[in-house]
């Protein structure tokens, strides 16, 4: 046998773009196979568009109508924020959604002392609304300062692919307790939709109808199809009648009561609840969400860019991107989305499980958001499908992203001592420190910090509850101060350095270039 040498072992070299996609970023495909992936992206949106306001809405007092009417508006802004960021922004097929990362400070608003002793439920809910409103509007001011200003593309320059690495990782792995630990709630029904999800768009994906690999494109519009039918198969037939309240409401169809209070149609328009109210106090706290919300969009555009076979994004497109993110949240003020916005991980993890990273299919994805946030009733019934079956999707493409994240090792040393220890550190660090305010949070009611400043304190307990942004200020920070001296070929530097600039590579003008001839009055800079 002959013997095999070193340097034929290594068989995948670095490669700037991924591999393997049908269509990349300015590719489209028909306009049929569009329209219903763009279909599949709205009906994944719909997660997160339904579960922050059914977590906030009736802690702020308000009932179903409102829920309802959140849910609708929610929507709405996020179609409008998805357009501007595909036309304006970054560019990247990416959905502008709403965030967890502003939970804690919003419901530090919704306990606050002069909102919870207003007893009508109603008016509480619309001064507590009111509030929100406020604090989003005036935080919106840091991204948009950020971004237009271009210091986030200066600061991406202490950013190595090293440094990213964690970043980029955590956005995915931060999200593991919206996972299996809640299709663990109903499990009947999650486990059927994971193993199915997984069967169909991997094992069955070269199954092709008219030449069309129908399964490995649609698995997500047919899984779910399949398991919400089972799921109100089950629901109708009293499988659920004698089971406790918490069992029911994560299983059964029937109790989300969006289709029964939404309107036929309603469009939402800018302060609806009313002249936001603005606190300093709020708006301090809420700034602190703004900050994390940039940071894990910072790791998501990382993400999508290679997910969409593109380079890695340039600073001044960066800034670009995160200044548009800041006009978003300021409509989510305007509007009131009860949320602020952030780059939707799960939209960016279905780029990779369908292998389209079009632009196009994005953009007619935010056209239906649009309209059946318009259309109450139908929107409704979309929105209806229990949220364990979105779990068990979300198992699979937060996977994808965070696995993202990891291949960008491939640019850095890793036979280095000093980059294992940084990679290992922020990880950790990223996923514990979290973990501990979480836990911290769940058993004394409130986070760690709990000075007589509540806005310290929810300065302190979003910025530290983040993954992301814990990642990278563990990671950024060892990478620039630890044996910096020789080592930027082992950080990936050489790799990153001619992608910071728009005329660095030739590819940039074709990916980011503004549509509409706008590069003539907003050079790239």
């Amino acid at each position: 046998m002959a013997e095999v040498k070193p340097e034929e072992i290594i068989t995948h070299p670095p490669m700037d773009q991924l591999q393997g996609f049908e269509y990349c970023i300015d590719s489209n495909p028909s306009w049929g196979e569009a329209i219903a992936l763009g279909f599949q992206h709205y009906v994944l949106a719909l997660g997160t568009a339904v579960m922050i306001p059914t977590f906030l809405v009736p802690l702020m007092g308000g009932s179903d109508d409102d829920k309802v009417r959140v849910v609708q508006t929610l929507l709405f802004v996020t179609g409008i924020n998805t357009l501007i960021q595909t036309l304006f922004g970054t560019r990247l097929p990416t959905v502008i959604g709403g965030s967890y990362a502003f939970v804690v400070p919003i419901i530090s608003i919704i306990h606050d002392s002069s909102l919870t002793q207003i007893t009508d439920d109603h008016q509480r809910f619309l001064q507590t609304m009111r509030a929100i409103q406020g604090a989003l509007i005036v935080s919106s001011c840091i991204q948009i300062i950020l971004g237009y200003s271009q210091l986030w593309g200066i600061c991406s320059r202490f950013f190595s692919p090293l440094g990213m690495v964690p970043v980029v990782s955590l956005v995915g792995f931060g999200l593991f307790d919206r996972g299996f630990p809640v299709v663990g709630r109903c499990v009947e029904i999650g486990v059927p939709m994971l193993i199915l999800f997984v069967a169909s768009s991997q094992y069955l994906k070269h199954l092709h109808v008219r030449r069309l690999p129908i399964l490995e494109r649609f698995s997500l519009l047919i899984t779910i199809t399949i398991i919400w039918v089972y799921a109100h198969l089950l629901t109708v037939s009293g499988a659920y009648k004698h089971h406790p309240e918490r069992t029911q409401i994560n299983c059964r169809t029937d109790r989300a009561n969006l289709i029964s209070s939404a309107p036929w149609i309603k469009i939402p328009y800018p302060l609806q609840w009313g002249a936001p109210t603005f606190d300093a106090g709020h708006s301090f706290g809420m700034m602190a969400a703004v900050l994390a919300s940039l940071i894990e969009s910072t790791g998501a555009y990382k993400a999508a860019a290679r997910l969409a076979s593109a380079t890695p994004p340039p600073a001044h497109v960066l800034s670009r991107g995160i200044g548009w993110q800041g006009i978003g949240i300021l409509l989510d003020g305007l509007f009131g989305t009860v949320t602020g916005s952030t780059v939707s991980l799960e939209n960016v993890g279905l780029l990779g499980s369908t292998r389209v990273g079009s632009r196009r299919v994005i953009q007619i994805s935010a056209g239906f958001m649009i309209f059946f946030s318009i259309m109450g009733k139908f929107g409704a019934l979309f929105a209806s499908i229990p949220f364990v079956i979105f779990a068990a999707v979300y198992c699979v493409l937060f996977g994808i992203v965070a696995a993202v994240g990891l291949s960008l090792l491939q640019f850095t040393n890793m036979n280095s001592m000093r980059n294992l220890f940084i990679t290992g550190v922020s990880i950790f660090l990223g996923l514990s420190v979290p973990q501990y305010f979480f836990k911290y949070t769940s058993s004394a009611r409130r986070g760690p910090a709990h000075t007589k400043a509540e806005w310290f304190n929810d300065y302190i307990n979003t910025i530290f509850s983040s993954p992301p942004t814990m990642a990278l200020v563990v990671a950024v920070f060892l990478d620039n101060t630890l044996d910096v001296s020789g080592t930027a070929g082992d950080r990936g530097m050489a790799w990153w350095a001619r992608f910071r600039k728009f005329q660095g590579d030739s590819r940039n003008e074709e990916f980011y270039t503004l549509p509409f001839n706008l590069n003539r009055f907003f050079p790239p800079s």
